[in-house]
């Protein structure tokens, strides 16, 4: 385990040892949060994606000049 995992999993434990109207508190802040949100956006759709075949940036331009 490196220390970002470590410092993930101690964050995890804390949250999960809070009560649950602290822990639904701490999660409506991060919801509320434009940037985190943004972020997790754009975990969900890389996760989403990552089997999906890649393609060059000049093969998209062309598709993007047809549409």
């Amino acid at each position: 385990m490196n220390a970002h995992e470590a410092t993930a999993e101690v964050f995890l434990t804390a949250f999960r040892a809070l009560p649950k109207k602290e822990q639904k508190f701490i999660v409506e802040k991060l919801l509320n949060d434009e940037e985190f949100m943004e972020d997790l956006t754009d975990i969900v759709i890389f996760d989403q994606r990552k089997n999906e075949p890649s393609r060059s940036i000049d093969e998209y331009i062309a598709n993007r000049k047809k549409s």
